[in-house]
């Protein structure tokens, strides 16, 4: 995982991450952040649930980076390290898992997921401060969450991360500033490299070329536009985007339907 961390507001982790109980299948906690805040880099033995229901997260493990809109959540696997961030004002509403209930074993490592209708039911109503339900309402309930988590779609979009300083330091100011179109000779100044050798770090590190690592980045941005009701030509224009057609072209390659299809799904 990188090693940097921005010059912001740095918040600890919550203490139900920690919490072993069996017999509190599933803990919750809320937060709301402002933009630019981080949460220390950490792990912790509960699985996490970590959604969003306004505003923009980062989120970065040692392999990857996911920009998560409120249209989808992240699952957290127990005991992998992260980092999370606010890209915008976001309220947050976690659920962690007890590690005595094996959740998506199948998968190893942070995964993007869809989030349900129900899900969202689920996670706003065991986040209810103060509590609307009894304990043992609130442990049924939590039983549902887990069902109900082992059927949220995987969502296989993500941006590969590096380790070298100075493609850290480059792909944290594109995701800082997710609507700047700089080339990369101008980025590649701002962190002393060369283009060639970034050019070289993004295919050795990351599997992606330059375009090809922005490009993805740029859809993924463009979900939480296109879920708040923003038009393609909009979402193209505020992007970088050339034209609506392209935007629209890449979008179907990368998530396989179109923009105005992904739209209706939310």
């Amino acid at each position: 995982m990188t090693k940097l961390i921005p010059n912001t507001t740095m918040l600890p982790p919550s203490d139900a991450a920690f919490t072993i109980d069996a017999s509190r299948p599933v803990l919750s906690n809320g937060r709301d952040m402002l933009a630019e805040v981080n949460i220390s880099p950490h792990s912790h033995p509960r699985g996490q649930l970590l959604w969003a229901m306004e505003g923009v997260l980062r989120v970065t493990s040692e392999q990857a980076v996911w920009v998560v809109p409120s249209t989808h959540s992240v699952w957290i696997p127990m005991n992998t390290y992260h980092q999370v961030s606010s890209e915008t004002a976001v309220q947050i509403r976690n659920l962690y898992i007890d590690p005595s209930f094996p959740i998506r074993q199948h998968e190893q490592a942070v995964v993007m997921l869809s989030m349900s209708p129900l899900m969202r039911e689920i996670a706003l109503r065991l986040n209810q401060d103060p509590p609307s339900m009894n304990q043992t309402s609130i442990q049924r309930l939590g039983l549902v969450a887990i069902d109900e988590l082992e059927n949220l779609s995987a969502f296989e979009v993500r941006i590969p991360a590096g380790n070298d300083p100075r493609l850290a330091k480059l792909i944290h100011h594109m995701v800082q500033n997710p609507n700047q179109n700089l080339p990369l000779l101008d980025l590649a100044k701002r962190v002393g490299a060369s283009v060639r050798t970034i050019e070289r770090l993004f295919k050795a590190e990351t599997g992606m070329t330059f375009r090809q690592w922005r490009s993805r980045f740029r859809l993924m941005n463009s979900l939480e536009l296109l879920s708040r009701g923003e038009s393609s030509s909009l979402v193209a224009h505020s992007l970088g985007y050339k034209s609506v057609s392209s935007f629209v072209q890449a979008f179907r390659l990368q998530f396989g339907c179109t923009p105005q299809d992904y739209a209706k799904q939310r």
